[in-house]
């Protein structure tokens, strides 16, 4: 019913609608918007209260959007030392359950494989503590210019160990989902 009534309403065009402008007619270009009388300076509302208008509002909203920059980062440097702090803790943690272990294990070395193989057993936990306890003590800016000082020394060295690091990570992982899925 609508489009009956949208039909009888369409005004058909004429050839004589779609024929160009005659060659004498002429084109004016409209003025423009720049001089159409409109003034685009903003006023002096007087807010900021030293009578230099809009160059001390716009250097007001570049201050405060520096600060509120510098509190973000901040807030970020923050919340990134604190993770750095769990994950230092964890590590330690970890380790130490790790030299636990070996030194339970070199136990049972010493019974099936004899004294020398238990001994490497402990060594292996001795050292494994001594670097959980070097861990335990430093801090994590400490940390972190320790690792910068080994990548400018061996490069080669820090890739091989974020490749081994990465090797491991991804076996532990692929282990638990594993897991889960039995």
């Amino acid at each position: 019913m609508a489009d009956e009534q949208d039909r009888d309403t369409l005004q058909h065009s004429t050839p004589a609608d779609a024929a160009p402008p005659p060659a004498d007619a002429s084109f004016t270009p409209a003025e423009p918007l720049k001089n159409a009388g409109v003034d685009f300076t903003p006023e002096d509302t007087g807010a900021t209260g030293n009578g230099s208008g809009t160059g001390s509002t716009l250097a007001d909203a570049k201050q405060s959007a520096r600060d509120y920059v510098a509190k973000g980062r901040e807030q970020a440097a923050d919340k990134a030392r604190g993770f750095a702090e769990d994950g230092k803790a964890k590590a330690t943690d970890a380790l130490t359950q790790l030299s636990q272990m070996l030194t339970d294990a070199a136990g049972q070395v010493d019974e099936k494989l004899g004294g020398q193989y238990g001994q490497y057993a402990r060594s292996a936990a001795d050292r494994v503590q001594g670097f959980s306890s070097a861990i335990d003590q430093k801090s994590v800016e400490d940390l972190l210019d320790d690792a910068r000082e080994l990548v400018r020394k061996s490069p080669e060295v820090a890739v091989g160990l974020a490749a081994g690091v990465g090797f491991v990570l991804a076996r532990l992982i692929g282990a638990a989902v594993d897991q889960r899925d039995a």
